[in-house]
């Protein structure tokens, strides 16, 4: 079959049973479908259920410790220390937010390291909920090797996303979430799996050299976006994501793809922001007034802008999710 048409709530449903299957506390397995669902339906596939067989794999290998539950330690009064303990990062995170809201409203700036890390999927999922309680989120993590610096052949640095999100006047927030590789490497482990091409300019085989082979280019090197200028900012994320919360660099962490070897151990770092303590309470004129003037010119959108109609199609319509894809994950939900 080329594919199945499944509701958001038969979707999740499965996605929790995969876990569940493979090592996973109930708890972790349902924040983790979550951001899987959502990534998902907001058309990041390769942050969505495509992950769900390696994550699988490596909970049941235990290179994920799928009960594991985080710790926070208050360095500060507007600075915590999180523990992801070798889990899925997603309750980690979960607790990052929940804790920079809190904490926020009484210091208006906070931020949160997290160590001992995992892929945290769709960046902009994370900061999005920051944003819908009134606040600026920013958040940047490191990944395993996958980027070499400017000049270099072999992989130091991780794709490392970023993100940022805003709220906004009865509109939903803008949200900004970008790979600093030229695509998300994500995309060239679908099309891998697929069989798939990828487009000249996206990666380096393990030479050096150009390739349209999604999987000599997983072998290989992600190009950075904005070449020489992108790799100095890739440089900036894995400093702010690993050197400053102590967790490993990219060069030093394991694939988030495969069932061996130790944790990856990654790290992130959010920040939340109270925009009305720093513009004086006119944060959301001024961002309306910038938007305004931006799509006041044709053909110009804001990031994120097709968003509210993927999701309003998935409520509708539900998940088309590839034939092959569906029979995988059925099959892991029954075995143990």
């Amino acid at each position: 079959m080329s594919s199945v048409t499944v509701s958001i709530e038969q979707a999740e449903s499965l996605a929790r049973r995969v876990l569940t299957r493979h090592a996973t506390a109930e708890s972790n397995a349902a924040c983790v479908a979550r951001a899987l669902l959502a990534a998902e339906i907001d058309g990041q596939k390769g942050h969505g259920l495509s992950r769900l067989p390696s994550y699988a794999a490596q909970s049941a290998s235990g290179k994920v410790d799928g009960h594991a539950v985080p710790t926070l330690e208050a360095v500060a009064p507007a600075a915590v220390r999180i523990d992801a303990r070798d889990g899925f990062a997603y309750p980690a995170l979960a607790l990052a937010v929940e804790t920079l809201i809190d904490r926020v409203g009484v210091t208006g700036i906070a931020a949160a390291g997290v160590h001992r890390s995992h892929h945290f999927g769709q960046a902009g999922y994370h900061v999005e909920q920051l944003a819908a309680a009134g606040l600026i989120g920013l958040l940047f993590g490191n990944s395993p090797k996958a980027i070499a610096p400017w000049g270099g052949t072999a992989g130091v640095f991780g794709t490392n996303p970023v993100a940022f999100a805003a709220p906004r006047r009865s509109a939903p927030p803008l949200v900004i979430d970008l790979s600093l590789s030229k695509v998300a490497r994500g995309k060239v482990m679908v099309a891998a799996k697929q069989g798939d091409p990828i487009p000249e300019g996206w990666a380096l085989d393990s030479a050096g050299r150009p390739t349209t082979d999604a999987g000599a280019a997983l072998q290989g090197t992600m190009l950075p976006m904005g070449d020489a200028k992108g790799a100095v900012l890739v440089l900036m994320v894995e400093i702010l994501a690993a050197a400053l919360t102590g967790a490993r660099f990219g060069f030093e962490a394991s694939s988030f793809f495969t069932a061996e070897g130790e944790p990856p151990a990654v790290g992130q770092f959010l920040i939340a922001i109270d925009p009305d303590v720093f513009s004086g309470a006119a944060f959301s004129d001024r961002l309306e007034a910038l938007i305004g003037a931006i799509l006041s010119q044709d053909g110009t959108r804001l990031p994120g802008a097709r968003r509210s109609a993927l999701r309003a199609a998935a409520a509708r319509d539900g998940l088309e999710v590839p034939g092959a894809l569906y029979e995988e994950l059925t099959a892991l939900s029954a075995s143990a």
